[in-house]
C-alpha cells in the first residue's frame, strides 16, 4: 500500500494521477485527508481516502497502519514552527505503525550565509534528520521552486503594466513544474534502487527575472521591464498599496533567497526521471501567457 498525504493539494492529487497512469492498482492507494469532506472526491478514482490530522497522533498512526510507502508532502502551515512539528509528529507515527519506506518532499539546498529563508530551511534539514535517525528506508526528494509561482511573483497584470519589480537583482532559479515533480515522485515510489537516497530535483536551466522579461515581451509582443529595487523600497512601496504583511513578507523573502543565489541549482535527476527535458521557463511563459 502507498499512502499519499496532502493528497487534496495540486502536488498530491497530482502524484496520484501519475501513480495511476503508471499502472498502480487503485487499491493499492491511499490518499490521506484532514477530514472526511476532502476525501469526497476520491471515491471516482476507486484510491482509499484515510482521515487524520498532523496535530492528533493517534489519528496519524491509525492512517499508516497497514502502509509499506509513504509520501510525506510537506505541511503548508504558514508558520514553520507548527511545519516542523507536523513532520516530527508524522516521521514517528511512520515508525510505530511499521511503515518500510518514507518518501519526503523537501527542498533545494544552495547554502548560503545570512540566507532569506534559513527558518524555511532549517525546518527542512530538521525532518530530513527525524527520518534518517528514525531506521526507516527513506528517498528525500529535493524540490526546485515552482515554475508556478512565476505569474505570481510577476503580479496579474504584468500584461497590463509591462513592469515585473521585485528585488530579485541578477539572481537565477532552476524553476521546474509542480506536476513534473509529482510524476517523479511517482517513479520514485514505482521502481526500485531509491532506498536511502537523497535526490536534487530542479531543472537543467536556471533563469533570472531578467530572462522572464525578455520571455513575456516576445510572447506578449510588447515591451517588458524588469525593475530590481532595494528591499526596503519594495516592501515601502507594497505597504503604501495595503498589501498584507503576509505577502510583504513572502515576495521579499523569496526574491532576496533568489538574489542570494540559494534557488540556482541545476541537475540533471528530473529529466533522468522523467525521460525527457523538464518544462523550461520559456515553455510555460508560452503556456501562460501565448
Amino acid at each position: 500500500m502507498i499512502l499519499i498525504t496532502g493528497a487534496t493539494g495540486s502536488l498530491g492529487g497530482n502524484v496520484i494521477k501519475h501513480l495511476l497512469n503508471k499502472g498502480e492498482k487503485a487499491e493499492h492507494v491511499a490518499a490521506l485527508t484532514r477530514d472526511s469532506e476532502g476525501a469526497l472526491g476520491l471515491p471516482d478514482t476507486g484510491v482509499e481516502g484515510r482521515v487524520a490530522d498532523y496535530t492528533d497522533y493517534e489519528s496519524l498512526v491509525r492512517a499508516f497502519r497497514g502502509v509499506d510507502k509513504l509520501l510525506l508532502i510537506s505541511s503548508n502551515d504558514k508558520k514553520i514552527e507548527n511545519r516542523t512539528a507536523h513532520h516530527l509528529s508524522a516521521v514517528k507515527a511512520a515508525r510505530e505503525a511499521g511503515v518500510q519506506h518514507m518518501v519526503y518532499t523537501s527542498f533545494v539546498r544552495n547554502p548560503v550565509a545570512h540566507s532569506a529563508i534559513a527558518a524555511f530551511q532549517e525546518s527542512h534539514v530538521r525532518t530530513e534528520r527525524a527520518i534518517k535517525d528514525s531506521g526507516l528506508d527513506y528517498t528525500i526528494l529535493q524540490n526546485g521552486i515552482y515554475l508556478e509561482m512565476i505569474p505570481i511573483f510577476a503580479g496579474e497584470k504584468v500584461a497590463e503594466t509591462g513592469i515585473i519589480r521585485l528585488p530579485a537583482q541578477e539572481g537565477k532559479a532552476s524553476w521546474v513544474l509542480r506536476e513534473e515533480l509529482a510524476e517523479a515522485a511517482a517513479h520514485v515510489l514505482t521502481t526500485k534502487g531509491h532506498a536511502n537516497q537523497t535526490y536534487t530535483l530542479t531543472n537543467v536551466e536556471s533563469t533570472s527575472f531578467g530572462n522572464i522579461a525578455q520571455e513575456l515581451s516576445s510572447v506578449l509582443g510588447k515591451d517588458v521591464a524588469y525593475q530590481s529595487p532595494t528591499v526596503e523600497e519594495f516592501r515601502a512601496t507594497l505597504e503604501e498599496v495595503d498589501v498584507p504583511d503576509l505577502y510583504v513578507g513572502l515576495f521579499t523573502t523569496w526574491a532576496t533567497a533568489q538574489a542570494q543565489g540559494e534557488l540556482d541549482v541545476k541537475d540533471d535527476t528530473l529529466m533522468s526521471f522523467l525521460g525527457r527535458k523538464p518544462t523550461t521557463t520559456r515553455q510555460f511563459i508560452q503556456q501562460v501567457y501565448g
